[in-house]
């Protein structure tokens, strides 16, 4: 009798300690997948950990105090964006993340470089005073347009969303929203399903939300929209092999890793690295190199995020 695909039944439990510990093999001894680039579409950059919120569920675990990853430097930035041009990358899209990308103090002059080099630009966000600070710089950038600013939402609701980001936060992100569309910047919401709740409820949820503030979002385009799965590192999950690509008729150039690097500082160290992804800043095993070149190397799927939130989740930090 044929075995059970470990896809069919619904995951439950703590993770298998055996699991995820061979970069090259899983538990059960079959060949652990990996994800080849394809050419790097989006540049992430992690402008630092340092955050005006420390949020329950935050997966880099960013807070007021947490300066694991230090604020990255316009000089810095500019490096990588000299070694797109010289080895001439396909790179289309400066995304940045953090902590909040408005509490480093060289955020505002590193959009004005990545704009003048003609990038599309991603910036994630929870649009409250640490953006709010900058309301004058923000209008003032040339090729503003460009600009994408996607604000976490973590849920439809304020009780949700409020036990997740602390008392006080939703009014203040709605506002800050607000003043977005105000001013015609382009919008996107980062949003999560809860366990039990599917993500079409989630969606109309949110659609109800963008009809009473009349925010422009069509919330069944996924890059207007993202509605990400909960996130545990310690349940248990499928390790994802070389045959599950068949198995779940998924193509690994759809994985984010296929088409994006994400640029680190960690504390105490001289220069910035270029980690695998947005996800796993802190895992040395994703530490790709020093520069855009070196990173361009195969990406071992050996952590518990990579199946459940890219391969089994089908999610993407990217567009």
């Amino acid at each position: 009798m044929s075995k059970p695909s470990p896809f069919s039944v619904r995951d439950s439990g703590r993770l298998d300690p055996r699991k995820f510990q061979d970069q090259r093999q899983t538990a059960a001894g079959d060949t652990r997948a990996s994800v080849a680039m394809t050419g790097l579409d989006t540049l992430w950059i992690n402008t630092g950990t340092l955050c005006n919120l420390a949020c329950k569920n935050c997966y880099i675990e960013s807070s007021p105090t947490n300066d694991a990853l230090s604020y990255i430097s316009l000089a810095e930035v500019q490096v990588f964006l000299d070694e797109i041009a010289a080895e001439n990358l396909p790179t289309r899209e400066i995304a940045f993340t953090g902590g909040e990308p408005f509490m480093n103090k060289d955020m505002i002059a590193i959009l004005q470089l990545c704009l003048s080099r003609d990038f599309d630009i991603l910036i994630l966000t929870n649009a409250m005073r640490p953006m709010r600070r900058y309301e004058a710089e923000l209008l003032a950038l040339d090729k503003r347009e460009k600009m994408t600013f996607r604000v976490s939402l973590d849920h439809f609701s304020q009780t949700v969303h409020e036990a997740e980001r602390g008392p006080n936060t939703w009014n203040k992100a709605l506002d800050g929203l607000d003043w977005l569309v105000g001013n015609g910047f382009p919008i996107a919401i980062a949003g999560r399903h809860l366990a039990g709740e599917s993500e079409e409820m989630a969606r109309s949820g949110y659609q109800k939300l963008c009809v009473e503030r009349n925010w422009p979002l069509a919330v069944d385009d996924p890059a207007q929209l993202m509605v990400f799965p909960e996130m545990d590192a310690q349940a248990d999950i499928p390790e994802i092999t070389d045959a599950c690509w068949t198995l779940l008729n998924v193509d690994p150039a759809s994985i984010m890793c296929a088409s994006s690097r994400m640029v680190i500082k960690r504390k105490g160290e001289a220069s910035p690295r270029v980690a695998a992804c947005t996800l796993l800043p802190y895992d040395r095993q994703f530490d790709m190199g020093a520069t855009l070149k070196e990173a361009q190397q195969d990406v071992l799927l050996n952590h518990p995020h990579c199946a459940r939130f890219c391969v089994l989740g089908g999610a993407s930090c990217s567009a």
